[in-house]
């Protein structure tokens, strides 16, 4: 699924400053509060942006659980080669 996208969007990867900078344009005379378009807009933006990260993270964690294990393996080698007089 693609990222809806709107007119008053801004470009590239979304960060808590960006976040709180978002100026969303008012509706026309006769109507309060923002365009539901625009709103949805950038919803849909940063559920996409938080997924990705989410999904990222995930990647690297369990690249790290791997990493650690192999160290620790390693370590065990290296300490019973130690000991066997190696």
């Amino acid at each position: 699924m693609g990222v809806y996208r709107s007119r008053s969007a801004p470009a590239g990867p979304l960060t808590p400053d960006r976040l709180t900078a978002v100026e969303l344009p008012r509706t026309p005379l006769g109507r309060r509060g923002y365009r539901p378009e625009d709103v949805h807009a950038l919803l849909h933006r940063l559920a996409y942006e938080v997924r990705e990260r989410n999904r990222r993270l995930d990647l690297v964690q369990e690249e790290n659980r791997r990493l650690k294990q192999a160290l620790r393996t390693w370590q065990s080698q290296c300490a019973a080669t130690r000991r066997g007089g190696g």
